[in-house]
């Protein structure tokens, strides 16, 4: 969650991320901390360098979550669901990466320990994610499985 605040602060998103002014928000960025536009000596040179890093990260990041690009999506992601199965999962903080069958690993953000515990616990670990995590939490794909790639 502190991923995505820092990323929407950067960008001045407040509520729902639009895609086109997310874009434009980029664009804007990008030409005033492009590295190019410093000389070597500049001091501000490096700060640059790391800046256009994390703004080209904040832009691919914010645009995995945005709700347009999860509705593009869902068709596909929904039938994941119905055909594969958890393959491995990890959780830190409030971060849980689910793996599945197919190659595919998602990141949903804001599971708590306890959610985490129940998913562990359970004996049928697929039809607990599908009823209490899969579509209950902001969710973004971090890697693609091998028929896709």
């Amino acid at each position: 969650m502190k991923r995505i605040n820092e990323y929407k602060k950067l960008f001045n998103v407040e509520k729902e991320i639009d895609l086109k002014e997310l874009k434009s928000t980029y664009r804007n960025l990008v030409k005033e901390w492009h590295p190019d536009k410093f000389q070597d000596g500049d001091e501000k040179a490096k700060e640059a360098e790391i800046k256009s890093k994390q703004i080209i990260d904040g832009y691919h990041f914010l645009v995995s979550i945005a709700p347009a690009t999860k509705e593009a999506n869902l068709e596909a992601y929904t039938a994941m669901l119905e055909n594969e199965t958890i393959d491995d999962f990890k959780h830190k903080g409030l971060l849980l990466d689910v793996t599945f069958t197919d190659g595919s690993t998602y990141e949903y953000f804001g599971v708590n320990q306890k959610l985490f515990q129940k998913l562990i616990n359970s004996d049928k670990q697929m039809r607990f994610g599908k009823r209490n995590i899969f579509n209950s939490f902001l969710y973004r794909k971090s890697k693609k499985g091998s028929e896709q790639e």
